[in-house]
């Protein structure tokens, strides 16, 4: 099909989200605690169970069984306007609501072996949400010679994503002072896509509906994760951890451009960070975190296994290749605690967006701040109850990308806003 050769934005989000409203398409909703705080300290502060998210090690400060189950809502809104083409002579219109909210679901389980050794297990997302621009992929302007032009359906659609990673760590405790941790990743994810429009079809150019893309993959990946902690004292604390994470193939129907492929083949990111923990006096402590995602890892979306209709092999073919950028994302909170029953915390984030030279109409990322509060409510000696509410604002960007459908350059303003709203339930044993 000449109308759709090598540009398919979309595979390449196959099994990852364009609109996490972070970084590239990163989550930070793994806690309703972490969410209180902007993830400030996350690492080190080891409050309850939810910490092995961020750092396998912190599990070495627990001298109890501890059980973290937790939820967040992320109310998306995304909003790409003014989208047009041919040298601004084609408009399609503004999609608002780009990206449906999500229940994004986390589970945590610490249990101590002896004074050395602790295990845990843990289920949360790392990766995963969807966007929906097939209302604008169905927009066929008229020049003023009456001709109907087709819409970049190329770079439009409807993308639907879910992603799990199930974690097993191991912790060990050298000294009163120093502990290490490792722990292994399992990640599933899944994901539904479509590219789809009114193109023109020979030999008369009548616009008729083209289906380019139709893609149902799922797959596993194992990636890993390492930290260590240091403790000065009770009272002050310094955590590291690094993320390893996979190339993910996700195998199924992928359908492009009248070849089938059994395999689509994404790089994911490594994610570093550090983070401390001060409690300053008895009510009020100060926690902070540096991060660093290694989104230039994320360089070029390839698909396996290529047949075309008689059968034939195509072998493999490269689909996206992207300039994205390291990302670094800083966070500084802080925790009051105002009687027996109640503490409260806030926090600020920023969050640097990884989109280089080669801007995106479905990835409109940008820098982002994240505003933060949270509370917990202490029902009994073992069980603490975490709300948490943050507020994402992203900035307006001017998005500049080149269609093969229109052999014209596509151009549309994009921002991404959201607030994560969260519960969680913790239990000692």
């Amino acid at each position: 099909m000449k109308y759709f050769n090598k540009t398919i934005l979309a595979v390449a989000v196959t099994l990852a989200s364009s609109q996490a409203l972070a970084a590239g398409f990163q989550l930070n909703s793994q806690s309703a605690t972490g969410i209180g705080r902007a993830f400030a300290g996350d690492a080190v502060i080891a409050d309850n169970a939810s910490v092995l998210s961020r750092n396998p090690a912190a599990m070495a400060m627990f001298d109890k069984k501890s059980l973290s189950v937790g939820v967040a809502y992320a109310d998306l809104d995304v909003n790409i306007t003014d989208v047009t083409g041919i040298a601004g002579t084609a408009n399609y219109g503004s999609v608002d609501g780009a990206a449906e909210s999500k229940i994004i679901p986390n589970f945590y389980y610490i249990q101590p072996i002896n004074d050395s050794w602790a295990f845990g297990v843990a289920g949360f997302s790392n990766f995963g949400t969807g966007t929906d621009l097939t209302g604008l992929a169905n927009v066929n302007p008229q020049l003023p010679n009456g001709a109907s032009l087709p819409a970049p359906v190329d770079l439009l659609g409807n993308t639907e994503i879910v992603t799990m990673n199930f974690n097993a760590s191991l912790s060990y405790r050298f000294n009163e002072h120093f502990s290490i941790g490792a722990g292994v990743d399992i990640i599933y994810g899944e994901g539904n896509l479509s590219r789809e429009g009114n193109l023109p079809s020979p030999p008369d150019g009548n616009m008729v509906p083209t289906s380019l893309v139709d893609v149902d993959a799922d797959g596993v990946a194992f990636g890993g994760i390492i930290g260590t902690v240091y403790e000065f004292n009770a009272d002050n604390r310094l955590g590291m951890s690094y993320r390893f994470s996979p190339e993910f193939s996700a195998s199924g129907h992928v359908n492009y451009t009248q070849t089938t492929y059994d395999e689509i083949n994404i790089p994911m990111p490594d994610i570093f960070q550090v983070a401390g923990f001060h409690q300053l006096n008895d009510t009020f402590a100060l926690h902070y975190t540096a991060q660093l995602t290694t989104w230039g890892d994320f360089d070029e979306i390839t698909l396996s296994d290529g047949q075309i209709a008689n059968g034939t092999a195509t072998g493999n073919a490269s689909l996206k290749q992207y300039q994205w950028d390291d990302s670094w994302l800083f966070s500084v909170g802080g925790t009051y605690t105002i009687n027996e029953q109640w503490k409260v915390r806030a926090g600020y984030m920023h969050d640097q967006g990884v989109v280089g030279e080669l801007s995106s109409l479905s990835i409109p990322d940008s820098d982002r701040n994240w505003y933060t509060a949270g509370a917990s409510y202490n029902l009994s000696s073992q069980t603490t109850i975490d709300m948490g509410i943050a507020f994402v604002r992203g900035e307006d960007v001017h998005v500049t990308e080149a269609s093969d459908v229109l052999k014209s350059d596509v151009t549309a303003s994009t921002r991404s806003d959201a607030v994560y709203y969260s519960v969680q339930y913790n239990y000692q044993f």
